[in-house]
Order: C-alpha cells, then sequence, then structure tokens
C-alpha cells in the first residue's frame, strides 16, 4: 500500500504543476491531477513553490483552504469513478455533474458527501460506509 507523506503529496503537485507550466511529459496520475490544478487558477501560484508549500501549515486541513487537501479528494474521487467504487459512486458522480452542468461542480459536492462519511466514521470507530456516502451523492444529484 502507498503511503505518502504530507511533503509528498505536496511535492507532488508541485511537480505535476511545474510539469505542466513547462510542456513536460508526464505519467498518467501526473495528467489526471493537472487536469484538476488547471480547474483551480487560485492555487497555482501557491504550487510554483514546492518549498514554500511544504512548510506551510493549512491550519485544520478544511478541504476548500488546503489545495493540496482538495487535490487529493479530486484525485479520490476521479479513482473511485473509473473503477466504481463503493459501487455506484460512478452513476451518481455523472447523474450529479449532468444536473449541475459540470464535472467540476459535481466533485465538489462529492467531496462533502466523502468528507461526511469520514467524519462520521471517525466519531463512531468504524469503517467508512460506502453505501452511505453513494446515498448521500444520488440525493444531491436527484433534489430540484
Amino acid at each position: 500500500m502507498f503511503s505518502p507523506s504530507q511533503a509528498d503529496v505536496r511535492r507532488f503537485f508541485c511537480g505535476v504543476w511545474a510539469k505542466s507550466s513547462t510542456s513536460q511529459p508526464m505519467e498518467a496520475i501526473e495528467t489526471l491531477a493537472a487536469g484538476w490544478i488547471e480547474e483551480h487558477p487560485e492555487w497555482h501560484a501557491e504550487l510554483a513553490d514546492a518549498d514554500a508549500a511544504v512548510k506551510r501549515n493549512y491550519g485544520d486541513g478544511a478541504v476548500g483552504g488546503n489545495p493540496f487537501l482538495h487535490l487529493s479528494m479530486h484525485l479520490a474521487i476521479s479513482e473511485q469513478c473509473s473503477i466504481d467504487q463503493p459501487r455506484g459512486i460512478r452513476q451518481a458522480v455523472e447523474l450529479l455533474a449532468a444536473k449541475r452542468g459540470s464535472l467540476h461542480e459535481a466533485h465538489h459536492e462529492t467531496m462533502e458527501c466523502l468528507g461526511q462519511m469520514l467524519a462520521d466514521a471517525q466519531s463512531r470507530r468504524q469503517a467508512p460506509d460506502g453505501d452511505v456516502y453513494v446515498a448521500s451523492v444520488q440525493r444531491r444529484a436527484t433534489r430540484s
């Protein structure tokens, strides 16, 4: 199992941004990450300085305030959808994207559901419940 440190994750995203900015060849995961980075121009300057990014304290790690947590969640949701794990997440995110007219916006809403599932599991000291997570995304996709 791959278990990168916080510094590893930050250097990965900063490296991806450096490669993307200079049109260097990238691995598949880097190409995916670069796409999500492009969607967040508010963090481009921050991603340009890996040393400063590694040293920065993002406080409580709120998804919207920590570019590395946020981008990691985009990658996690992309991977979940690619393998449909938990079962049904691909369809739920696709429905939400269609409703919102934006995969990016659908991911942001899905992040809220994912974060809530993880917080609930942690507070109960139980494994995350993928069915509850998928149902939460589905509810957002079917609400008027």
